[in-house]
């Protein structure tokens, strides 16, 4: 890969899907808010659906909680409990079952919306293409997994791979050092990048009301009142408590 291409793709290409990223959920939700959903078809196969879902995402949120926790936390925090080389296995075993998990589910839901001819006709032309995407993205993540194990006893490839996102991270940019990491590891993360790129624009921005719903938690009672006329308060329950709505 030329140097210059390089550069592009891990000094300013990051910058780019991140403000792409944000920018444009801000704009959907903000022009399109009746857009702001995934649409649902479990009328249609719905015990695949279920299983694919919910395999689909148990392992993408333990995937994507580790490799934000596993880059962007500095080896210092971590190295008085864990050396680089454990942190390395416990990343490839935990890293590899989440992974086979998500990618039975995702491949259960790509089979259904592909083999479903009722389901192909309803489903748009993105839905689909984000699946694919997301499952090639899966693939590359299992690909890697030799190639780190390999690297298991210095754990060079993940320190060089969390230096890289730190830097990122803290507007330092370096990409210097994936100039000798394999392959699928940078199209690894060319993809992943280009998947937070994509994210406005397709069905995957109702995550953002999965992570706003924890608020519901927190929010105090709504008073419900009752419509019906001509009932003493004393006779009406709604009137004697709150609830949430």
């Amino acid at each position: 890969m030329p140097l210059a291409i390089h550069n592009f793709l891990f000094n300013v290409y990051p910058y780019v899907c991140l403000a792409v990223f944000l920018m444009g959920s801000l704009a959907r939700f903000d022009r399109d808010q009746y857009t702001w959903k995934s649409d649902s078809s479990q009328m249609l196969r719905a015990r695949q659906l279920r299983w694919g879902s919910n395999l689909f995402h148990v392992g993408i949120l333990f995937l994507l909680f580790g490799h934000t926790v596993g880059l962007l936390t500095p080896h210092f925090m971590y190295g008085w409990l864990i050396t680089a080389p454990q942190k390395q296995m416990l990343a490839i075993v935990s890293g590899g079952i989440a992974g086979f998990v998500c990618f039975v589910g995702l491949t259960m839901l790509l089979h259904r919306r592909i083999f479903d001819p009722r389901i192909r006709l309803t489903s748009h032309r993105t839905d689909l293409a984000i699946l694919v995407i997301l499952w090639v993205q899966l693939v590359l993540g299992l690909v890697t997994l030799p190639l780190s194990w390999g690297h298991r006893t210095d754990a060079s490839a993940m320190l060089i791979l969390a230096d890289w996102a730190q830097r990122i991270f803290t507007f330092r940019p370096d990409a210097s050092g994936l100039v000798a990491l394999d392959w699928p590891f940078k199209v690894h993360m060319v993809l992943g990048m280009t998947i937070f790129l994509l994210f406005p624009f397709s069905r995957l921005v109702h995550v953002w009301s999965g992570l706003a719903s924890v608020a519901y938690l927190v929010r105090p009672y709504q008073l419900v009142r009752s419509r019906r006329l001509n009932v003493p308060p004393a006779h009406d329950p709604a009137r004697r408590q709150g609830g949430r709505a």
